[in-house]
């Protein structure tokens, strides 16, 4: 039983614990497919003059500020010239193009994105990585997030601040 003159505290709060959500990391953009077998003969063999022409005649501008990614969903061998190509007309119109599937495309995203953060705003901090997302984090965010941090933090926490999994100290 409490007294009624017990102070609660916070002890979360107060812990100095910071708290990087991999979710706002998440496109804004949507995501847009790309699928080569819809450009080969028999969906097989790319013919290059009737490749170059379907690519010429494609609507490009259906992916103004979205992502492409660009992949053959058929065992087919494409040429490398042929991305090289995809890449020349969506350029002007993308936000970005990426190769694979829309998974290979969202690691792909991160990836790019955890690169380019400055993560020394947490130097010696103690940073707690969120668990749970209501958008689809890929794994390998994580484990990016986390060799970034490693020479930086004092300590890398998963889950959420009130129940945390520890992943690494820095030794004193």
């Amino acid at each position: 039983m409490m007294n009624s003159d017990t102070i609660l505290t916070n002890r979360v709060a107060s812990s100095g614990l910071i708290t990087i959500k991999l979710e706002e990391f998440f496109p804004k953009e949507e995501i847009c497919l790309f699928d080569l077998k819809n450009y080969l003969f028999r969906e097989l063999i790319l013919k290059e003059l009737d490749f170059r022409q379907s690519l010429k005649e494609h609507d490009w501008s259906q992916y103004q500020n979205k992502i492409l990614s660009v992949w053959c969903s058929n065992d087919a061998i494409i040429p490398t010239w042929a991305y090289m190509l995809i890449a020349s007309y969506a350029a002007p119109y993308v936000h970005s193009i990426f190769f694979g599937n829309s998974d290979e495309a969202l690691r792909s995203y991160f990836s790019k994105k955890i690169d380019a953060f400055d993560w020394t705003l947490y130097k010696d901090a103690k940073v707690v990585i969120k668990g749970c997302s209501d958008l689809p984090v890929p794994a390998s965010a994580y484990l990016e997030v986390t060799n970034k941090l490693v020479p930086i933090a004092s300590s890398i926490m998963y889950g959420e601040p009130c129940s945390t999994v520890p992943v690494f100290k820095k030794k004193k």
